[in-house]
């Protein structure tokens, strides 16, 4: 298990840095937090999902289309929680969308890696 942590916080956090760059340099470039968030998610989920199967749960018997299904479904559970705390910490605190983004993309990570190692990739203890 000690692996599959390892491997899923340095890809995820591979995957977030994408997240957190796109996503400000959209909203630089003129997008809304809600529209940038978006653009974010969309050009870290290629290098999350592959990543995760390539490394983090490399052990797994899931095959690629049942993997990527239910990957890209936690993903999208995760987005949208991401989504819905940013509006709340926009709407309601006088933070920045940087600091607000960072925090929320946080806060989802670790439900995130729960539902990525015992439903999308099927990982079980034993398997590498």
């Amino acid at each position: 298990m000690r692996a599959s942590v390892l491997g899923f916080v340095s890809v995820g956090a591979l995957a977030a840095a994408v997240h957190y760059v796109m996503a400000l340099l959209a909203h630089a470039w003129g997008l809304s937090p809600a529209q940038a968030n978006w653009i974010g998610f969309l050009c870290a989920f290629p290098v999350s999902y592959l990543g995760h199967r390539l490394w983090s749960f490399r052990g797994t018997q899931a095959n690629h289309l049942a993997a990527f299904c239910k990957f890209f479904a936690v993903a999208l559970l995760g987005f949208f929680g991401n989504q819905a705390l940013l509006w709340l910490g926009l709407n309601y605190t006088p933070l920045p969308f940087w600091l607000v983004l960072g925090c929320v993309m946080v806060m989802v990570a670790a439900s995130t890696w729960l539902l990525s190692r015992f439903w999308a990739f099927q990982h079980h203890e034993g398997q590498a």
